[in-house]
């Protein structure tokens, strides 16, 4: 089959596309021939050597969508033909608060998505959604997982609260807008481009400031009056005047920190008179994801795809991720269908 390898981490360029062995299903295993894949920031990082744990020559992504076309021992053959997705992990585990020691992301060490055929536990595919094509189908995986597990289980969203979702228009964070919108929330966002906050205004949110004004989150405080929670990604300069935003009881829920930590240390005093929570999540169990498509279907949600790629285009797409030139999800075909 062929196959997106990683050969080494100086950049995008790094990825070939080669023939490699195409993999058959063990014992308990599904084959998938994959019609269509997404990219992660994740997969971008690995280009550079920094993801950690980085290790080449890989097959990344984490994102997938197909068809089962064999299965392995002790797999009902009622499986063969079904139109799938996939659970973008291996072993989360028995403990749904935190994964376990083997817990891993597809797309290194485990073979990845950027590929013709997968195999995977028969436990981790999930019915393809009827309402989505196949772009949107493999859109949802990495990224509507770690937002829901940011919105549902840790920032607990539900009817009538204000949440402020800051990075608009990345994958994840687009996914936390739909969610927390076809939850009864109302939502706010902030970004450091106009077309950005147009798209996020787009889908619903109420209001929205661009973060490169020193007073972004002071407006949209004034704005909302206060929020019941954010959801962030960034951290860093900023983390301070985004957590002055919470009302009292308030949650900050973190899935990444790429602004690094707050160089003036945090307002304890202020944090515990409020009882503000502040958690830290990522990625989220097979159980979350079943819930997850479960909620998707019946609001009839399609995510927001930005654009589409053959599979021969991988290094042009992960160069588009790379100027952060998207909103929503980019997509790699396998071929026309999507």
């Amino acid at each position: 089959m062929q196959a997106v390898v990683l050969t080494s981490t100086n950049g995008p360029s790094c990825l070939k596309i080669k023939e490699v062995e195409t993999p058959s299903p063990m014992p308990g295993e599904v084959r998938i021939k994959l019609v269509a894949s997404a990219l992660n920031r994740r997969d971008y990082w690995m280009t550079r050597g920094g993801y950690p744990g980085t290790q080449v020559p890989c097959i990344p992504g984490s994102d997938g969508a197909g068809i089962i076309d064999k299965i392995g021992e002790g797999v009902n053959s009622s499986l063969i033909g079904k139109e799938v997705i996939l659970y973008p992990a291996r072993a989360w585990g028995e403990n749904e608060v935190y994964y376990g020691p083997d817990f891993r992301v597809l797309g290194m060490p485990d073979q990845g998505t950027f590929a013709e055929f997968i195999c995977s536990p028969a436990g981790d595919v999930h019915a393809k959604p009827e309402h989505l094509n196949w772009q949107q189908a493999a859109a949802i995986p990495l990224a509507g997982l770690t937002a829901w597990r940011a919105v549902v289980t840790q920032a607990e969203i539900h009817l009538g609260q204000k949440v402020l979702v800051t990075g608009a228009g990345g994958g994840v964070s687009t996914f936390a807008i739909l969610w927390c919108l076809h939850l009864g929330a109302e939502v706010y966002v902030s970004s450091g481009s106009a077309e950005k906050i147009d798209a996020a205004k787009a889908l619903g949110a109420t209001g929205a400031e661009n973060y490169q004004d020193p007073d972004c989150y002071k407006k949209l405080h004034e704005q909302s009056g206060g929020f019941n929670a954010v959801i962030d990604s960034a951290a860093g300069d900023a983390l301070n005047s985004v957590l002055s935003t919470l009302l009292p009881g308030g949650r900050y829920v973190f899935f990444g920190s790429t602004a690094g930590g707050p160089p003036d240390g945090l307002p304890m005093g202020k944090l515990f008179f409020n009882h503000i929570r502040i958690q830290g999540t990522t990625m989220g169990s097979n159980t979350e994801f079943k819930n997850m498509v479960h909620f998707l279907n019946s609001n009839k949600i399609k995510p927001v795809i930005d654009s589409a790629y053959p599979l021969s285009k991988a290094i042009e797409a992960h160069m588009q991720m790379e100027v952060f030139g998207h909103t929503g999800k980019i997509i790699l075909l396998n071929d026309a269908v999507g």
